[in-house]
């Protein structure tokens, strides 16, 4: 079955020659001119990747993101103009898998999309084909990769696809250290490419989303010029 993906962005000509190639290439497209039509749209009818333009009408890119993860762990790429890192890295702390800088190729776009739906797609299989059902257990730590759920103390944590990807590569081994490198290897794959601050962007998000159920929560730690690490038990 083909991939929905929705696009977001009040520039009709973008959405046009976008949407064209993503068809070529055998994927369905919705297109939104507006945060609020699309928040409406994507909460009926939900899809499997999301790319978002900041600067909307309506309702801009970060409130529907962050409206969106209140429902959705749904990947969803950020289209930003230059010049505009704090976007960016807003766009990141708000729960965004990826980000485009405007002018932007379509291939790289494209490359971008097809890289986070093999993940998501992969993560999936994976589990499936695992007799344990996939499940992690690490203390308190429960990671079902079956059904992509994250429980801290018995309650849920909504996280990513890359925020679960992160939280599993690193409980995977608790108490070795992961470098910037090794983290987005496991979160983007090899041939993706993302600068260090995406990744302690998304460290910092995966934290205070247990730390909202847990403000004792230190188990992510950090060795500072060297990466990450899952405290041993």
């Amino acid at each position: 079955m083909a991939h929905t993906i929705a696009l977001v962005d009040d520039d009709r000509n973008i959405l046009t020659s976008v949407s064209m190639t993503l068809e070529q290439e055998g994927f369905t497209v919705r297109t939104y001119t507006d945060g609020e039509s699309a928040l409406q749209g994507l909460l009926a009818r939900p899809v499997d990747l999301a790319v978002l333009d900041i600067k909307m009408p309506r309702m801009d890119g970060m409130e529907l993101l962050q409206r969106l993860r209140q429902r959705s762990a749904m990947p969803v790429i950020f289209l930003t103009s230059k010049d505009e890192e704090v976007d960016e890295l807003m766009g990141l702390r708000l729960g965004a898998d990826d980000y485009i800088t405007k002018p932007f190729s379509q291939r790289l776009l494209l490359e971008r999309i097809r890289a986070l739906l093999r993940r998501k797609d992969a993560a999936r299989a994976e589990a499936a084909g695992q007799p344990s059902g996939g499940v992690i257990v690490r203390g308190d730590l429960v990671l079902d990769e079956t059904k992509h759920t994250c429980v801290w103390k018995g309650k849920d944590i909504q996280l990513t696809v890359t925020e679960f990807l992160l939280v599993k590569a690193l409980a995977l081994r608790p108490g070795m250290v992961k470098n910037r490198d090794q983290l987005i290897d496991a979160a983007y794959g090899e041939n993706i490419y993302v600068d260090d601050r995406t990744i302690d962007s998304h460290v910092k998000r995966v934290r205070k989303k247990f730390r909202q159920g847990d403000d004792e929560f230190n188990q992510i730690e950090t060795l500072y010029g060297i990466g990450y690490r899952y405290k041993e038990a």
